[in-house]
């Protein structure tokens, strides 16, 4: 069962955050959605947003004004914590990028992990079935995003679920996390020492053994501190251009990895969402 445990009425629309019992991550969960005012009359394409490492779903709902294009554009925005947490839940407290905050949207298939870090079913399966059931949203009609970690995140949803979304979009994602530390420390733990294990929830690497890719927009910042060595935005390109699959990757001068930077062109890629989901 649902339970509401705020709601806020912002650009006509209502902000509301829900606690439930998931069944796959086996533990309370949290996640924010926003109802625009046309979800008062009719039903609505929804976009899936997945927060990046140390998030919650309250960085993207309080930083990014994405509440306000979602206003205008009729679109219902939701947005998932990017772990399991509480206290039954395996953490690394003295380390921001594995355990709670680090789930990475995989599923875990090593002990102390994967009774409770099971995100990727999570978000493709569990949540979007309690979206479905318990708002005004369009069965089937939706987009998913995010940014770094959850952009990596939006891109394997993506990949490993043809015709589940009609686009995809990320802000710096982890777009090679099999030569990323981030994703080579997550994967370790969540999915053991079998390197080629990994590289099904790699999106360059997916994209290699013939994943099919909806339309799919992603913005990097050139002055984002993590390009070089975490992000690879380089490896997802060469790979989608060596099966001549299009994907618009835009180099942002200047921005980095910041909600600064998602704040800036959120609105763009909540139109592209509106307009790919609309066709």
């Amino acid at each position: 069962m649902m339970r509401q445990v705020e709601r806020i009425k912002e650009f006509g629309g209502w902000l509301e955050r829900w606690q439930h019992e998931s069944e796959t991550c086996h533990c309370t969960m949290t996640f924010s959605v926003y109802l625009p005012p046309q979800a008062a009359t009719q039903k609505l394409p929804v976009v899936f947003w997945l927060s990046g490492l140390t998030c919650t779903d309250d960085n993207v709902r309080v930083k990014a004004g994405a509440q306000r294009y979602c206003a205008e554009l009729g679109l219902i925005l939701v947005m998932p914590d990017t772990s399991p947490r509480g206290g039954d839940v395996p953490d690394v407290p003295e380390r921001y990028d594995l355990g709670q905050g680090a789930g990475f949207y995989v599923n875990a298939t090593q002990a102390p992990w994967s009774t409770h870090y099971q995100m990727y079913d999570y978000v493709t399966r569990e949540l979007p079935a309690l979206v479905e059931a318990s708002f005004p949203v369009i069965p089937g009609r939706r987009a998913i995003s995010g940014h770094s970690m959850g952009g990596h995140g939006a891109l394997i949803c993506a990949l490993k679920n043809p015709g589940m979304y009609a686009s995809v979009s990320a802000f710096a994602p982890i777009c090679n996390p099999v030569v990323s530390s981030w994703g080579q420390g997550c994967f370790g733990a969540y999915l053991g020492d079998d390197k080629n294990a990994w590289e099904a929830w790699d999106a360059t690497c997916l994209i290699k053994v013939g994943a099919p890719l909806p339309s799919a927009l992603i913005d990097h910042g050139t002055a984002d501190e993590f390009l070089a060595e975490q992000l690879f935005p380089q490896n997802l390109q060469a790979a989608c251009t060596a099966r001549g699959i299009p994907l618009t990757l835009r180099m942002q001068d200047g921005y980095d990895h910041s909600y600064h930077f998602i704040a800036t062109f959120i609105g763009e890629h909540l139109a592209f969402h509106a307009r790919a989901m609309a066709s």
